[in-house]
């Protein structure tokens, strides 16, 4: 059995197209990665540190939501006593 899909996707590839076609090679130089790295992340096959998610989004000028988008329709959220909702 492979490895699980992250609910994690993003948008590197067109990310990359706007950037005027950068190649994942030299988005994988400008990590510190290997390209295979920058395939597997933009695949969903592998999900990023914290840190290179913050690296990604700040290469691209954009917010860390512009690039990276969680799944957590599967979550509920938690309610504490006494806390209003807004």
């Amino acid at each position: 059995m492979g490895p699980k899909p992250t609910r994690v996707t993003n948008q590197i590839r067109a990310l990359r197209a706007e950037a005027g076609n950068m190649t994942q090679a030299d988005l994988a130089q400008r990590l510190g990665v290997t390209r295979q790295t920058v395939i597997a992340i933009e695949q969903g096959r592998y999900s990023p540190s914290l840190e290179m998610a913050f690296q990604i989004a700040r290469i691209f000028g954009r917010p860390l939501d512009d690039v990276f988008h969680y799944d957590d329709s599967r979550m509920q959220p938690i309610h504490r006593p006494g806390a209003t909702s807004s």
